[in-house]
């Protein structure tokens, strides 16, 4: 009688143990694959930040130790926006690789012509024309550079969401289709920070060296900026990255004004929201 009895606690034993270990198996690829992925975490600050700043947008956030992306609006960050100035950051590679500008002291010769802006009347080299973002001297070195080398470098560098031809080889980045997103400009900053993109160590190191906005004992700030107005409507960029003694934090900032927001500020206000973002951030 104990036979039948034993046999049947065996033969439940071993399909509980085969149980368990389909289980376990199944749930392994599950795990390594979420382990795999950079995270992606909503900070409800950052649009307080916004909010008080009388603007709409998305700040965007990577931390490189956490392998966690930071926003306010996701959705906002995934979807393309005309580059503007930003481009400057490729346009200047592209430039010292090509050869059409030899250093960071190469100078752009101002013609006597009234410009938009006062800081652009005057003899620039590349590293003010940079800082003060002078597109007319953009503008010139993407005629030098050309639609075929334009369009294969971008390639090379990945860069590959820009529309341009013949007719719009020095406004492409400014007006017409060309989109960026914020995680598209972050992925660029990465690759150009950690020495991925395939350019010599020179121009990588002109390019940190122009792209500097701040320097304290305590960070250093690279980035830029930039601005376009389509069907009147502005929108705004600060790209770049913060390292500290934390670790690195590669932003991207895109903004838009509402009804109440004080046009005369909104240029500051791309680089006031990102450094209260990365403050906020620094306190978790």
């Amino acid at each position: 009688m104990k036979t039948p009895a034993l046999i049947l606690s065996l033969f439940l034993l071993i399909n509980l143990n085969a149980s368990c270990q389909s289980k376990n198996k199944e749930s392994k690829p599950e795990t390594k694959k979420e382990t795999g992925k950079d995270k992606e975490v909503v900070i409800a600050e950052f649009g307080k930040i916004l909010d008080s700043l009388k603007v709409k947008g998305s700040i965007l956030v990577y931390d490189s130790n956490k392998k966690t992306y930071y926003s306010n609006d996701f959705a906002w960050a995934k979807r393309g926006n005309i580059p503007a100035s930003t481009f400057k950051i490729p346009n200047s590679i592209i430039a010292l690789e090509t050869g059409v500008v030899k250093s960071d002291s190469t100078v752009f010769k101002w013609n006597g012509e009234k410009r938009w802006m006062k800081a652009w009347e005057q003899d620039l080299t590349l590293k003010q024309a940079f800082k003060v973002s002078c597109v007319p001297c953009y503008q010139e070195i993407a005629r030098k550079v050309g639609v075929k080398r334009m369009r294969a470098y971008l390639k090379k560098l990945d860069y590959n969401t820009m529309v341009f031809d013949t007719l719009t080889i020095d406004n492409f980045w400014l007006e017409g289709k060309s989109r960026i997103s914020q995680f598209q400009q972050i992925d660029f900053l990465k690759r150009l920070y950690l020495s991925e993109l395939p350019i010599s160590k020179r121009t990588e190191l002109i390019m940190k060296d122009i792209m500097e906005v701040e320097k304290t004992n305590d960070y250093v700030l690279r980035g830029k900026t930039g601005l376009s107005v389509t069907d009147e409507i502005k929108n705004g960029w600060f790209v770049g990255y913060l390292e500290n003694k934390n670790g690195v934090y590669f932003f991207a900032t895109n903004i838009e004004p509402t009804k109440d927001t004080n046009q005369d500020d909104f240029i500051a206000i791309r680089l006031n929201a990102t450094k209260a973002a990365l403050k906020n951030l620094q306190k978790r």
